[in-house]
């Protein structure tokens, strides 16, 4: 106090106006902080309730396709094929070059490597699962137990659609849907050192079974198709 009562009444003023200011400069500062926090956790809180969050009844997405109604009736059953009538006449330039899609995974030089898949020369006639040097899937290996080989109407089968012909193959690839593009790989596959000769034309085997055939409008059978089977029969003897 005695040092106090030493300074000049001006300088005690200045003294305690400048604590003064200090004190209210750090309230002021203090002040903003807070209310800056407040607002901060304010908005959040106000997201939260605009925004709330439901979870999903169900884990996972959904994407919608809508669906295709082409308009017509279902396709009808493909029929089987007379390899010795196709085959001849198939374009084999197209079949190769449809191949080029499976280069990827095949080799189909002879003596080529094997890749993602087998070697490709001489498939058409060999037993399926046992090209040297390839780890097949299990499935494919039984499958070459029980069909002891690649013939036209099996390769056909598979390569319309590998995963759903043989469950297990290690063959991810979608499949020929075409009929016509896969005569045509089957041709071409056939010149490439093919085991297995092309069959004489068949072409009954193509057309659909008189006995599974429906009478056209409801029509009953021709009263001299018995006749006829019964004479062919006889002729047979």
């Amino acid at each position: 106090m005695a040092g106090d009562a030493a300074l000049p009444k001006g300088a005690r003023v200045r003294g305690l106006t400048s604590g003064m200011s200090d004190e209210l400069g750090f309230n002021k500062i203090a002040g903003a902080v807070l209310a800056t926090g407040l607002a901060i956790f304010g908005l959040g809180e106000l997201s939260n309730i605009i925004f709330e969050y439901q979870p999903p009844a169900k884990a996972g997405y959904a994407i919608a396709i809508a669906a295709q109604d082409t308009g017509g009736p279902a396709a009808a059953p493909e029929l089987p094929i007379d390899w010795g009538t196709e085959l001849p006449k198939a374009d084999v330039n197209a079949g190769k070059q449809i191949t080029t899609r499976c280069q990827s995974c095949h080799n189909f030089d002879q003596g080529g490597p094997n890749m993602t898949g087998p070697n490709l020369w001489g498939v058409v006639g060999r037993q399926p699962g046992t090209h040297p040097g390839f780890a097949y899937s299990d499935a494919m290996k039984a499958f070459g137990q029980s069909h002891p080989v690649w013939d036209y109407a099996h390769i056909n089968d598979f390569i319309t659609g590998p995963q759903n012909y043989l469950d297990g193959t290690k063959m991810t690839f979608v499949g020929l849907k075409q009929r016509q593009d896969r005569i045509n790989v089957i041709a071409y596959l056939h010149t490439l050192g093919s085991t297995l000769p092309i069959p004489a034309p068949n072409p009954v085997k193509a057309a659909p079974a008189a006995s599974g055939a429906p009478a056209a409008s409801g029509a009953p059978a021709a009263s001299g198709a018995p006749a006829a089977a019964s004479a062919a029969a006889s002729s047979a003897k």
